[in-house]
This record gives structure tokens, sequence and C-alpha cells, in this order.
């Protein structure tokens, strides 16, 4: 569904059209029964639920998903869905709060679920000519970059020219967790482009493996270049100070997760309809799952 802001607020302007959505992307093929999988089911109009014919179980289109526990009207789920799709740099709990006319709490929990939803596990590695780099992210400036209380928490990406970028957290910016990191990302034989940190050597070996020197002050030589990927990093930061301000270390892979999505989906014209079919399939967080203590 190609939408904007306008068309959004006409086509879901009731609880019972954003019902009807839902019901749509969670069961194309018609309805089933949640518990049983069987089909002939009747629908119980006046309470917006269903009841299987076959196991007698009540059940409606956000039984059992994120919305089924949440006091939200689903027109402010979807508009937040929307806002967070739509935001280049992404949007606060701050600025989601405002918008909705709800409790900051509140906004933070729908965020972090929005997210969640946008976690999506590759099914192919990616190829042809691909970037590596790392940086580090928020926290106290150490020009040491060593592990400690003040140290900026590590994460390493790769793009695909032209395609997809994957990134994640590493718990050190050793050798072995970036090498670890490109070789689940990175399918065998590609053409491999990095920076001259020395923490690619070996596992570039793996792979056609191009050096740009930028401790030489070389950024481009020919088709070497980290530019896209570190185009990528540049747009998360932009976003995490104009935006968020502050990430805790404990969330940062998915705001990570957030920006990865919203990259990868930049041309696609249904990201907020796939978005949405994720929440009404995907699995809940839970608030007390959100905030637990590691």
């Amino acid at each position: 569904m190609d939408t904007n802001l306008i068309k959004l607020f006409e086509k879901f302007n009731s609880e019972d059209r954003c019902r009807e959505y839902l019901e749509l992307l969670r069961w194309p093929n018609g309805v089933c029964c949640v518990r049983c999988g069987d089909t002939s089911v009747w629908k119980l109009a006046k309470r917006h639920q269903y009841e299987c014919n076959g196991c007698g179980y009540q059940f409606s289109a956000t039984a059992g998903t994120v919305f089924h526990d949440s006091h939200l009207p689903l027109w402010k789920w979807f508009l937040a869905a929307y806002l967070i799709c739509e935001s280049k740099k992404g949007m606060s709990a701050n600025q989601v709060k405002r918008t909705l006319g709800i409790s900051y709490k509140t906004a933070w929990y729908l965020c972090h679920r929005i997210r969640e939803a946008m976690r999506i596990e590759p099914t192919e590695k990616l190829k042809g000519t691909v970037e590596a780099d790392e940086t580090f992210v928020g926290g106290r400036y150490d020009k040491r970059r060593k592990r400690g209380p003040n140290e900026k928490p590590c994460v390493v990406g790769v793009i695909e020219r032209g395609g997809e970028v994957r990134a994640e957290k590493i718990q050190s910016r050793g050798a072995r967790a970036i090498a670890t990191f490109v070789r689940e990302s990175v399918e065998p034989g590609s053409k491999l482009m990095t920076d001259d940190y020395a923490g690619y050597h070996k596992v570039g070996k793996e792979y056609d493996h191009s050096v740009i020197e930028h401790s030489k002050l070389q950024y481009v030589v020919g088709l070497t270049h980290t530019n896209s990927i570190e185009n990528f990093w540049s747009l998360f930061k932009r976003g995490l100070v104009g935006q968020f301000h502050r990430v805790s270390e404990k969330h940062l892979d998915r705001y990570l997760d957030e920006f990865t999505y919203r990259f990868n989906g930049r041309d696609d014209e249904q990201l907020f309809q796939h978005t949405m079919r994720n929440l009404v399939n995907g699995k809940t967080l839970t608030f007390e799952k959100l905030t637990k203590t590691a």
C-alpha cells in the first residue's frame, strides 16, 4: 500500500478499519482458529471476535499479538509505526509522546515494540562488492580505544554496494569478533573492501580483499573505498545525536535494527504494510523482558 499521512488517516480513521486491516495481514487466505488452525469459524460481530466451530475457542485479530495487551487505540499504533518507518533519522519516544498525546513510558515501550518488529533475520549473505567497517557509538571520548568503563560500544557493519546493509554491536574491536561477523554476513569469494585496520587482515584472506589506507589519507582509489558503509554510519550517528541524544548500550542493537531495516527498505513503497504484518505476526515483547537487567 503506497501511502502518506493523509491517506493513513483517511483509511484507518476508526478501530474497525484498523482491525479489518490486521485481519487481512494476519490471515491473507481467510480467518482460521489461532488455537487449532480450523478455517470453520463464525464471527461474533458485536464483540469483534471469532469463534471456532471445531474447538469452540474465541479469538480476535489481535489475540496473542503485540496489540493484545495494549490499551492504546489501534490507530495510534498505526500512526506510530508509520512515523517511525518514514522518519529517515528515527523518531524519539519524547516526540512520539507529544504527537500521540500519551505518557513517555507508554511511548518508550511502544517504540521498542515497533523496533522489535524491525528485527529481521537475514536469509542470504551479502555478495558481490561488499564494504566492511567498524565504529564507536556514544560514551566518552577515549583515543586509546581500550575496553574499559568509559569505552564507547563498538559496532561493525557490512554493506553490499547498491544493496543491503547489516550491522550489530560487538564485544570488542578485536579481529576475532570482526571476523565472526564478516563470515556470518558475507558470501565467501566476494570482493571485500575495508580500511587498513589490522583487524581485517586475517579474515580478508578468505575473500578478494582490497584495502584503502586511511592512515595515509587515502579515501578513494579506483573502485576501492568504504564510503558506502561510512555514509550509513553517518546517517545512524546523526539520528542518535539529533533524535535520541543518548542511547543505552543495552538497547543499542534495537536501534541498529531500526536503522538497517529502514535503510534496506528505502525503496520499498510497502514498508509500512510490511512493518504492520511483522507486528501482527511477530512475538510479543513484554515490558518485563525489555527492562530486565542482565
